[in-house]
């Protein structure tokens, strides 16, 4: 997802540090449509937003490995274990710095939204 929902940047680069604004879901929208959260519930939106960080940091020449700290927002903490599982997949053995918090909404409808701070070596 290259365009953002709101007045921020997806992501910005400070130094050696990369900002990834919160991710929600969102897939690739059909021709002439706005894009849509996708189906599957909280796993697959996490799934599905981090895919899309994934693009915004390898935009940056960076990747999911770079990532250093993490923040998931659930609407529902029920779903957590879940979600735990998306996040394993997709980050692999790599363990960033982590909080999750549950909120009472989020844009769109969605039920989770993550961003992320990545770190490229200067040297």
């Amino acid at each position: 997802m290259s365009t953002p929902i709101g007045p921020y940047t997806p992501i910005v680069t400070a130094g050696p540090w990369l900002i990834c604004s919160g991710q929600l879901g969102l897939g690739e929208p059909e021709a002439g449509q706005a894009p849509s959260l996708v189906e599957g519930g909280a796993p697959a939106q996490l799934a599905q937003a981090l895919a899309n960080a994934d693009g915004l940091l390898r935009g940056q020449g960076a990747v999911p490995a770079d990532v250093v700290k993490t923040t998931v927002f659930l609407v529902d903490m029920a779903d957590a274990p879940a979600v735990n599982d998306a996040y394993l997949a997709f980050f692999g053995d790599h363990r960033p710095a982590r909080s999750m918090v549950a909120v009472s909404a989020l844009p769109l409808g969605g039920l989770v939204e993550v961003e992320l701070w990545a770190y490229r070596d200067p040297s």
